[in-house]
């Protein structure tokens, strides 16, 4: 006998798995390899068809076209705005912004330094927070598990959905940036942060490779939220606890007395992408950036499935 689960995949049921019942994480399952493509489409789809997502990414769009119309004002009548410290992992932004009026391709490293901080993390974390938890306040975590996903199996689909939207909330921005600076100041050969100059082909590499950077920069932040939310029952409490662990970080990350553990903030790095715009390319804080979001997600994505393998499914 046949029912449809409520992502609207065929289930079928069986005296191993009946129906109001959880299966615990020894049951035994053989979901095919296109039933969990079908579930991680399903996912994907759910993710980015909510109002709540949608919001997200126009927030992050927005923030380009209101920086480069601020830079456009100031810079109206041929003056020049002044660029801050260099790039790196130190917590200084990089100096893109005193470059955008030359060159509109800047507008994308800036909005990304700009949004970095905050913008981007924190919707990430609303995303993540809510994987597993949202599920569970709404009812539909036990009914997804009687489908025959397996949790382990499930957990990595979420985890997969929160990256995906990790990547296209980054190119949400760089995509919205590299439009508004198209279309508002001049485009053209770059000047890199060593002095040399590269093509704007080669730029828009660049541009290009410091997105993928960026978004692999959140990975951390993703596997910290979805271990909250495999916590609790409640979404707006993930969400709102993995926001407040985030700010708390960047807190610490501030703090001169704790240079010590500062390196392994998973924010410490986040703005090592500007070494992407020396040449030659610094690497150093960059392989370390990538490193400390590797280990995030290695402990907390085990933490994650630690608790969500054996925790009691009741809603």
């Amino acid at each position: 006998m046949s029912r449809a689960d409520v992502r609207g995949e065929p289930v079928e049921e069986s005296e191993a798995t009946a129906p109001g019942t959880v299966p615990g994480p020894g049951a035994v399952r053989s979901p095919s390899p296109l039933w969990s493509f079908g579930l991680l489409r399903s996912e994907l789809l759910i993710t980015f068809r909510r109002w709540r997502t949608l919001a997200l990414l126009a927030v992050l769009a927005a923030v380009p076209i209101l920086v480069g119309i601020a830079v456009k004002i100031e810079t109206s009548d041929g003056s020049s705005l002044g660029g801050g410290g260099g790039g790196g992992g130190g917590g200084e932004g990089p100096a893109f912004i005193s470059q955008i009026s030359n060159n509109g391709l800047f507008l994308v490293f800036t909005a990304l330094a700009a949004t970095l901080p905050f913008f981007l993390p924190m919707a990430i974390g609303v995303v993540a927070g809510d994987a597993i938890a949202g599920e569970s306040s709404a009812g539909t975590l036990r009914y997804l598990l009687v489908a025959p996903a397996g949790r382990s199996r499930l957990l990595l689909t979420k985890y997969a959905t929160v990256i995906a939207f990790c990547l296209a909330a980054t190119l949400v921005v760089a995509v919205s940036a590299l439009a508004v600076g198209a279309l508002l100041f001049p485009v053209g050969d770059l000047i890199t942060i060593s002095g040399t100059r590269i093509t704007y082909a080669e730029g828009l590499g660049r541009a290009l490779l410091i997105a993928l950077v960026v978004a692999a920069s959140l990975v951390g932040v993703a596997a910290l939220g979805l271990f909250v939310s495999t916590l609790t029952g409640s979404g707006i409490a993930a969400m709102a606890t993995t926001v407040g662990l985030l700010i708390t970080v960047q807190i610490l990350d501030q703090i001169p007395q704790l240079d010590a553990l500062q390196p392994y903030f998973f924010s410490h790095y986040w703005l090592s992408f500007a070494d992407l715009m020396r040449e030659p390319v610094y690497w150093d804080d960059l392989v370390k950036n990538l490193g400390v979001q590797a280990l995030y997600a290695a402990v907390f994505g085990s933490a994650a499935w630690a608790r969500f393998t054996t925790r009691d499914i009741t809603a």
